[in-house]
């Protein structure tokens, strides 16, 4: 912001209350700086921002970031227990509502294979967890906060494919009212979104349902078929590059 230099150029689009929105291109395409403007993390500097027809700008700042939970690819743990990480997005959250957090998150499958589940005790900056692990928990402490909006930026990069899909699926079923902004890498995480959003420098390049995309999206296709091919996940190193002899990594 006051660069002189434009980040986002002719954005002109409308999302539905409860939709599932993917958000997919390369680095530096403006993924997180969009998704920033409904937080007000940055202001627009021409055209508005609205949330529920109102401009963002109208809302008491406390009230609107209550309403907007952003979890990023690389989220921060404090020392303390499990349960008192999770309170940090809500500090009445009871045991049950922090545990069904957890179930929707996919986050209650290692949790509660640790001695002390719940109370385990979590080092600062989450350093005895995994990055999947940690990721999980995030989402989770997120969902307590109940938001209206819900962004995920590039949060489930360090979870499994499989994981990935059923923590999809739980937003689908149990939280169908929230509206879903997901920007991923992996055309995985995104296809069955109501529609995706591909980003090209800035600018909308397509914004329809996965099977239009492959049709008429040149960059959508480009990067469904690298991945599909085995080049590996968009924006990352080729697994070809990591692997040895017989296609086994190295």
């Amino acid at each position: 912001h006051g660069s002189g230099e434009e980040t986002l150029h002719d954005i002109d689009l409308q999302i539905r209350t409860g939709e599932t929105i993917g958000i997919i291109g390369g680095t530096g395409s403006g993924k997180s700086s969009l998704v920033n403007l409904i937080s007000r993390l940055y202001d627009v500097d021409k055209g508005v921002v609205r949330v529920g027809g109102n401009d963002v700008r109208r809302y008491d700042m406390e009230v609107l970031r209550d309403q907007v939970a952003v979890v990023l690819q690389k989220n921060v743990l404090f020392s303390g227990t499990i349960l008192d990480n999770l309170r940090w997005g809500r500090e009445d959250a009871t045991w049950e509502e922090c545990r069904e957090a957890c179930r929707q998150a996919c986050a209650d499958e290692f949790i509660e294979q640790f001695p002390d589940q719940y109370e385990t005790w979590i080092e600062q900056g989450g350093n005895n967890v995994s990055g999947g692990q940690k990721q999980r928990l995030c989402i989770a402490r997120a969902l307590l906060k109940k938001p209206k909006i819900l962004i995920l930026d590039d949060s489930t990069s360090a979870v499994d494919t499989a994981t990935d899909a059923k923590i999809r699926e739980s937003f689908v079923q149990k939280i169908p009212g929230t509206t879903k902004l997901v920007i991923a890498q992996r055309i995985s995480s995104v296809q069955e979104a109501d529609r995706i959003l591909v980003l090209d420098d800035g600018r909308i390049s397509g914004f329809d349902t996965h099977e239009n995309l492959l049709k008429t999206n040149e960059i959508y296709c480009e990067i469904y078929e690298t991945q599909m091919k085995g080049g590996g996940d968009f924006d990352q190193p080729s697994a070809a590059a990591e692997t040895g002899k017989d296609g086994v990594r190295a």
